[in-house]
């Protein structure tokens, strides 16, 4: 049975207990989510991993996509990210490899990880048919069903699944025009696929036989957003919106087979309209579990777009979101390496509790309320155990020491709470 499934029928599963621990939250609370769709608990059957929840109520989760690509083929390097976005306390990384031995690759990633690992099967399926046959177009639908078991069965815990890539939508976007058309990699291989056989997206027609594969290993699907703004000026436009109605549709589709979905979001989307998205997505998906990209609020900072994103993930949460997914400074760039996902994933973290503190969710205030203490005492130790990075702090700090142990050298001598502390003690 699938965490859904137990939940319908009252069992309190391994899972749901972590869940609850990890959030403050009571059991029963994450049974409700996920009888609703609200809440999923990402973990395939087959992947050892500790259970961690995405969806409302719940501590806004952060994701890091690892991976090779077609010019760079590094296994060890992707493995060092592994380890940089666990260190960094990322809650899942997504494995995005199209280059070298896709199996192999995902196999070492799924035995290293000690956290929740997604990705995204067409990538594996149009790699390997455009390396056989050269061109994806010749990318069948066994084939690619194939390619979503045989990742199930490694123990993938949620896999994004371009299902609202249709005809009709695609169609849409080609009438209206963009400046950035696709940026999508799966909404793209899925678009000329389908522009050549002017036949229906396989994920959509045979999203049926999809939720009898992935129901087996209890994966959750994430309702990918091929659609997805790659422009600012694209934001919110007929053919992202047309694809969100749909993926709302299957989202109920799954809920009601017992598979559990979440689903994909913008993007580039500009500050204004952010607030528009989220409640687009939570009226028209009836409150799925909304993962979203960045998204990045303006397209002039290449080299910096870990700072966009996090403006935007840190609004975008703050207004319903339930997971982000990181973007680092290599973005738009080059293959991100090992320091961009730690810093990444640090910076995405910071959006994400600020976001928590605005969404009440319990507990979040408390670090602040802690690291505010320490900081009235002028524990400085404390200051930095409670840093979101500690180790960067302790650097910053040593690197400029002050003449005086207890304060810093912004103002040395004349720290306002030094002076205050002092004055307060002599009245």
């Amino acid at each position: 049975m699938t965490q859904i499934e137990y939940a319908q029928k009252g069992i309190v599963t391994k899972q749901i207990e972590e869940v609850a621990l990890k959030e403050k939250r009571s059991p029963e609370f994450i049974m409700e989510g996920l009888i609703k769709g609200t809440i999923v608990i990402p973990k395939n059957i087959n992947h050892q991993i500790e259970a961690m929840g995405v969806g409302k109520g719940l501590r806004t989760k952060v994701n890091a996509n690892i991976g090779t690509s077609s010019d760079i083929v590094d296994i060890n390097a992707e493995l060092l990210k592994v380890k940089a976005a666990i260190e960094a306390k990322a809650d899942s990384i997504m494995d995005l490899s199209t280059g070298g031995d896709l199996d192999f690759f995902r196999r070492k990633i799924l035995h290293e990880s000690t956290i929740v690992v997604g990705n995204v099967p067409i990538y594996q399926a149009a790699v390997e048919v455009a390396t056989k046959e050269g061109s994806i177009v010749h990318l069948t639908k066994d084939y690619l069903l194939k390619t979503i078991e045989k990742q199930a069965q490694d123990g993938i815990d949620y896999m994004t699944l371009h299902c609202g890539v249709t005809q009709s939508s695609l169609e849409r976007l080609i009438n209206q025009g963009r400046i950035e058309d696709i940026v999508s990699r799966g909404g793209s291989f899925l678009a000329v696929w389908m522009l050549y056989h002017e036949k229906e997206n396989p994920l959509y027609e045979y999203f049926d036989d999809i939720l009898e594969i992935v129901k087996k290993y209890d994966v959750t699907i994430s309702l990918g957003d091929g659609f997805r703004p790659g422009a600012i000026a694209d934001a919110t436009d007929r053919a992202q919106i047309e694809e969100l109605i749909i993926l709302g549709e299957l989202h109920k589709k799954a809920l009601k087979a017992g598979v559990q979905s979440m689903i994909e979001g913008p993007g580039h989307v500009p500050i204004d309209q952010i607030i528009t998205n989220a409640k687009i997505e939570e009226a028209v998906c009836e409150g799925a579990p909304f993962y979203v990209l960045g998204p990045v609020v303006t397209d002039i900072a290449p080299g910096y777009d870990h700072i966009t994103s996090a403006i935007g993930g840190a609004l975008m949460a703050s207004y319903g979101a339930d997971m982000l997914c990181y973007v680092t400074k290599a973005e738009h760039v080059r293959l991100p390496n090992p320091e961009d996902v730690r810093e990444g994933v640090i910076v995405t973290r910071i959006a994400a509790h600020a976001a928590d503190i605005a969404k009440k969710i319990p507990g979040a205030i408390d670090w602040d309320i802690e690291m505010s203490k320490a900081r009235k005492n002028l524990d400085w130790n404390k200051m930095i155990e409670l840093s979101i990075d500690p180790n960067y702090v302790k650097s910053q700090r040593e690197s400029s020491m002050p003449k005086e142990s207890d304060v810093c050298t912004m103002c040395g001598k004349f720290c306002a709470i030094k002076l205050l502390n002092k004055a307060l003690r002599n009245r």
